[in-house]
């Protein structure tokens, strides 16, 4: 555990955002940054589909990078699909 210096601007969304959600600043700040690596990680997941991998991998014991970079469990309704890289366009010849 550390401490994380963040402006006084995000730290008063956290307070109004954690106040809305009954959850602490340290919590909510928490939440953000989980929901923030899921999506860097499975940019094609919607907000739904990141909450279950938030979930599964609780249910796994926690989230940590190896699980989070697993993706969705079989049967758990997120579209498999969605975790496969955008083809990229083939350069022209020239």
């Amino acid at each position: 555990m550390g401490i994380v210096k963040i402006s006084d601007l995000m730290h008063e969304n956290l307070r109004v955002a954690g106040n809305a959600l009954s959850r602490s600043i340290n919590a909510q700040a928490e939440h953000w940054m989980r929901i923030g690596m899921l999506s860097e990680l499975h940019p094609g997941l919607d907000h739904q589909d990141l909450s279950r991998l938030l979930i599964q991998a609780e249910l796994a014991g926690g989230l940590d990078l190896s699980t989070a970079m697993a993706g969705p469990a079989a049967g758990s309704g997120i579209r498999h699909s969605a975790l496969q890289p955008k083809p990229q366009p083939k350069a022209a010849r020239v």
